[in-house]
């Protein structure tokens, strides 16, 4: 076994969800994980804690999709094992990333919204979403399979301690602040409160790699428009140019270069798909490219991502209302030219560049 694959495990165990006796944990990777999965059984067993062992087969995903004709009910099943639960870890993966592009939005906008509970336990619990380094992922991100793995572990292994307190410094400045103001190019002016809401500071725990700071916006505070620069992959398909109008918080309007029909099944999962859940600013420079994987590229510095759908319950202040629905997408602005993150009119970051940091030339 490759040695970096135990200390991804020993990261996740000991950093990510701080593993303990007696706690039960769900692992759900896909077979071509199952390395990960080992080494995560040899550290819960040297632990004392309880795994089960959940294989996330897309091919059985969409095969399950395609196959039911009728409307989709609660897996109370699978509710009652993440009840139990003290602990999951989600790994992506895979051979084939477009394994489910011939499975209808609607199908899945069905799907999603009676596993809505389901997502909802698994967000209460410590957990962790993760990367396993397969051909597939590597030939998305237009890389060899040995280079995709050294972009990976480099991401994963990144001093989380000194990340957290670079970040630390992004994370003062949103909780003190009202209002914050993103502007890049022509094509994006978005206004938000972030009044009362907490910003939080994202080292490689629920996320690894992490590298970001995250907040909720105002359900109905944020008005503007804002073009996404760069493309997500959904379903296996490309959504490329996404332009989103928003009044009171709601997207009015909504347009998409390419595959539009994915993002308006997304718009048409639940009526909060509509509202912006999550507000994000990528700090970790350790990734420096764009790979199509939205756990990677949320995190890029030089970038702000949006996500539409819910918002993560521990971001909300008292008083606000915390967004709940089935979706929660993440969209992607460059920022690294011709824009400004300004909180309370102050400029916080221009062109990619915070005022509180100094970038080598």
């Amino acid at each position: 076994m490759d040695p970096r694959i135990r200390e991804h495990a020993e990261i996740i165990v000991d950093h990510s969800i701080e593993l303990e006796e007696g706690d039960d944990l769900v692992i759900q990777l896909p077979a071509e994980a199952e390395d990960l999965a080992v080494a995560l059984h040899e550290y819960a067993g040297d632990i004392g804690a309880n795994p089960v062992y959940l294989n996330n087969s897309q091919r059985a995903a969409r095969a399950y999709l395609r196959a039911r004709e009728d409307d989709f009910e609660l897996p109370e099943h699978e509710l009652a094992l993440y009840e139990e639960a003290d602990a999951f870890v989600i790994a992506r993966s895979g051979g084939n990333v477009s394994e489910k592009v011939d499975v209808d939005p609607e199908t899945t906008a069905d799907y999603n919204r009676a596993r809505r509970p389901v997502q909802k336990e698994r967000l209460s619990k410590t957990w962790c979403l993760t990367q396993f380094p397969t051909s597939g992922h590597a030939q998305l991100a237009g890389m060899s399979s040995e280079e995709y793995e050294n972009f990976v572990y480099d991401a994963v292994s990144l001093d989380w301690g000194a990340q957290a307190e670079f970040q630390r410094q992004m994370v003062e400045l949103i909780d003190d602040a009202e209002e914050v103001r993103i502007k890049s190019g022509e094509e994006t002016d978005l206004t938000m409160s972030v009044a009362g809401n907490t910003a939080l500071n994202d080292d490689g725990k629920a996320n690894l790699p992490g590298g970001e700071v995250f907040t909720a916006p105002v359900k109905d505070s944020v008005n503007g428009e804002v073009y996404f620069d760069l493309p997500l992959y959904r379903q296996g398909r490309e959504i490329e140019g996404v332009r989103l109008t928003f009044e009171d918080g709601r997207v009015e309007e909504f347009s998409a270069e390419r595959n539009e029909d994915v993002l308006e099944g997304v718009f048409n999962t639940d009526e909060n798909a509509r509202y912006l859940g999550e507000l994000g600013i990528g700090m970790n420079r350790a990734i420096d490219r764009f790979t199509y994987n939205m756990l990677f590229d949320e995190k890029m510095g030089d970038t702000v991502h949006m996500a539409v759908g819910s918002a993560y319950p521990e971001t909300v202040g008292e008083g606000n209302e915390v967004n709940e629905s089935a979706e929660h997408v993440d969209m992607i602005v460059d920022m690294s030219e011709d824009s400004v993150i300004e909180l309370d009119g102050e400029v916080v970051q221009r062109d990619g560049t915070f005022t509180f940091e100094e970038r080598e030339v």
